[in-house]
């Protein structure tokens, strides 16, 4: 891991502040994240909705603005008919990634928009294997292979998989592709199978 990786991994005591910021521009934001992301421990992010007809930035532009100083979307929810609120936080040293938002970040880094900061958690996320573990969004993941091949061979198992709704199946999928070393991969696999044949799911 790189000094600057090492740097962002020391804990600090962030200030905690669930007042709503308000950013009429993408430029607004920016100028926040510049003072402020070292020191806050997250922010409620007030967006106009689209049909308020309210200047405000949006959740693209405000996802690529956390994305460049190593901060990440959480949750969101409505405040009235005019605006949203959307959490940002900056990522820990378990933060998941998703390709989407790994994808995002490549482009970020060719568009030279990257901080520091956020640069520092791509290489903490690829020193520890979150990296390469980054899970496929729901509506484009696949049964990968090693899972494929283990439902193959149990019969029991396949056909229960195959009766699982949208959100039970998922589950499974991403608990494999989270998985950061092969022999935690192999034993998820195994687990999933069994559970399986079991007549098992995770979600009710």
């Amino acid at each position: 891991m790189s000094p600057a990786a090492k740097k962002t991994a020391v804990k600090v005591d962030r200030i905690v502040d669930d007042t709503p910021l308000d950013c009429a521009d993408a430029a607004a934001l920016l100028r926040w994240y510049q003072k402020h992301h070292a020191t806050h421990a997250g922010v409620w992010l007030r967006i106009a909705k689209k049909a308020s007809g309210i200047a405000s930035v949006d959740h693209p532009e405000a996802l690529e603005i956390a994305l460049c100083f190593g901060w990440i979307d959480g949750q969101r929810k409505s405040q009235d008919a005019q605006f949203f609120l959307q959490r940002f936080t900056p990522r820990t040293a378990r933060s998941i990634w998703s390709k989407i938002n790994r994808d995002k970040v490549l482009k970020l880094i060719d568009d030279g928009r990257m901080q520091p900061g956020g640069l520092a958690e791509v290489e903490r996320a690829r020193a520890d294997g979150r990296w390469d573990a980054a899970y496929d969004a729901a509506s484009v993941a696949t049964v990968p292979p090693d899972l494929q091949a283990a439902l193959d061979a149990n019969r029991t198992a396949k056909a229960f998989f195959a009766t699982l709704d949208a959100r039970n199946r998922y589950a499974v999928l991403f608990r494999t592709q989270g998985a950061k070393k092969p022999e935690t991969r192999a034993r998820r696999i195994a687990q999933f199978v069994e559970m399986l044949a079991k007549g098992e799911k995770i979600h009710p």
